[in-house]
């Protein structure tokens, strides 16, 4: 379980406040995927920064009783001077877990060849990427946490691997998806809701939550 009581959060800009939430409450059960639509600029990162506990709420609290994953996209545990070998293996030993079916199971998954074993800050953006959402995926979580939705890959080898073993963490876990397209959240989540002005509207369903973001956006 996620649990946000009366969580708010601001930030000043040098010129004025900005809210990014205003005493929110929600609950994310396990089992019980969330949506939230937020447009560019609401606050969509810090959010989800919150939930994985990269960032502190000014006031209210936050309760995790399930295993959350840390962002999609977040490279804050790789060391850009290692090699994603030695990443893998090193997060791996965080989570008290094998390095070498951690290692494997990326270098499986990201298929880079040799560069696999070259210091992570000679790669592309994209190859980047592709080991930290291996990285993700190899650690099993009951809560996944997803800003923005799937990183971008040309690589159709990655994404099918990638796509079919999210696909399977999915079928026994639980995704928040914070974007500000309903597009992305349509093939995982029923349950949504909107950020606006610091203040976090849910919704039952997916399609009343589309219907008040739509408005907001005209």
């Amino acid at each position: 379980m996620l649990k946000f009581e009366n969580v708010s959060k601001s930030f000043w800009t040098g010129t004025q406040r900005k809210v990014i939430l205003d005493r929110a409450s929600f609950t994310v059960e396990t089992g019980q995927s969330l949506g939230i639509l937020a447009a560019n600029g609401t606050g969509k990162t810090t959010l989800i920064n919150m939930m994985a506990g990269l960032e502190k709420p000014d006031d209210g609290k936050i309760t995790r009783t399930s295993r959350i994953s840390f962002p999609l996209g977040f490279m804050g545990g790789i060391v850009p001077a290692h090699s994603a070998s030695e990443n893998a293996r090193y997060i791996a030993r965080l989570y008290g877990l094998d390095p070498d079916y951690i290692e494997a199971f990326c270098r499986y998954l990201v298929s880079i060849d040799e560069y696999f074993d070259m210091p992570m800050n000679t790669y592309s953006q994209g190859m980047s990427a592709r080991v930290s959402f291996a990285l993700l995926l190899a650690l099993e979580f009951d809560i996944y946490l997803i800003d923005e939705g799937m990183p971008s890959s040309t690589d159709a080898d990655f994404n099918r691997k990638a796509g079919n073993v999210l696909h399977e963490r999915l079928t026994k876990s639980t995704v928040v998806i914070v974007s500000h397209s309903a597009f992305i959240l349509e093939r995982y989540c029923s349950r949504a809701a909107v950020l606006k002005d610091g203040h976090l509207h849910m919704f039952d369903s997916l399609e009343k939550a589309k219907a008040m973001y739509a408005y907001d956006q005209q």
